[in-house]
């Protein structure tokens, strides 16, 4: 499973998106959307912790490594696991780092598990700041269980910018409807993407500065020019609006 990484991280990005307004689309590059077909509800309703994730079918160690920015091999030794293992739909995976000593006590079920309470091991208040990627009307807003990100109006060709420092964790074209995609990783528990570029100015593993150009806007399936930007925080959705400049800022 762990020879064929590119395809696996396709597969599980495909398997996590979910079709929704403003062109058919949302960008879903992570678990957690409520409904989302293959999400986290498929095998249960029960709420995860954040710093962990509910396996669906299809996804693999490495996968699932990718899709929250981490190396197969800690997510393999944080949850005591080979990193060839064959994952089990509904099983929950520690992806954040565990507290110090907490290595070997993997996460059997929200609040189950002793010796790994929940939440342990995530990273203390983020000291990200984020920046505009691109200054455009807001499109659509972020609606908590609805969508998880916004929609930034542009012209096409206009440069998309990384909100913040950090490591490029994916970029490609794994999703067709949602045009070409990156995602950049800042720290132990922040992590923000950028969808329907017209092209990709960055490669995945590529370190960025905040405010590089990373790609283009591009077109959605209206022909309306923009981008899809969400901000993931603990593997959640939050909202990008909460976290950026007020206008003018």
């Amino acid at each position: 499973m762990t020879g064929k990484p590119l395809q696996t991280r396709t597969q599980f990005l495909i398997a996590l998106s979910i079709a929704a307004a403003v062109g058919g689309c949302t960008l879903t590059p992570w678990p957690s959307e409520p409904g989302a077909t293959g999400g986290p509800t498929s095998s249960s309703t029960a709420a995860v912790p954040a710093g962990y994730y509910r396996v669906n079918s299809g996804d693999t160690v490495a996968s699932v490594a990718s899709a929250f920015g981490q190396r197969p091999q800690d997510i393999a030794t944080w949850n005591v696991l080979p990193t060839n293992a064959v994952l089990i739909v509904g099983q929950v995976l520690r992806v954040a780092p565990p507290a110090p000593g907490a290595y070997g006590t993997p996460y059997a079920a929200p609040g189950a598990a002793p010796g790994s309470p929940a939440g342990a091991g995530t990273a203390e208040a983020s000291t990200v700041h984020l920046a505009w990627p691109l200054r455009g009307p807001i499109l659509r807003s972020f609606v908590a269980g609805k969508n998880n990100g916004i929609v930034i109006g542009g012209k096409p060709g206009d440069q998309v910018r990384a909100a913040a420092g950090g490591r490029v964790v994916y970029a490609g074209t794994g999703i067709p409807a949602y045009g070409p995609l990156v995602i950049i990783k800042h720290d132990a528990t922040v992590i923000t993407a950028y969808g329907q570029n017209s092209q990709l100015l960055v490669k995945e593993g590529d370190v960025v500065t905040q405010g590089q150009p990373i790609g283009e806007v591009g077109v959605d399936a209206r022909g309306v020019a923009s981008i899809q930007f969400e901000v993931r925080r603990d593997g959640h959705p939050v909202d990008p609006l909460a976290w950026l400049p007020k206008a003018g800022g």
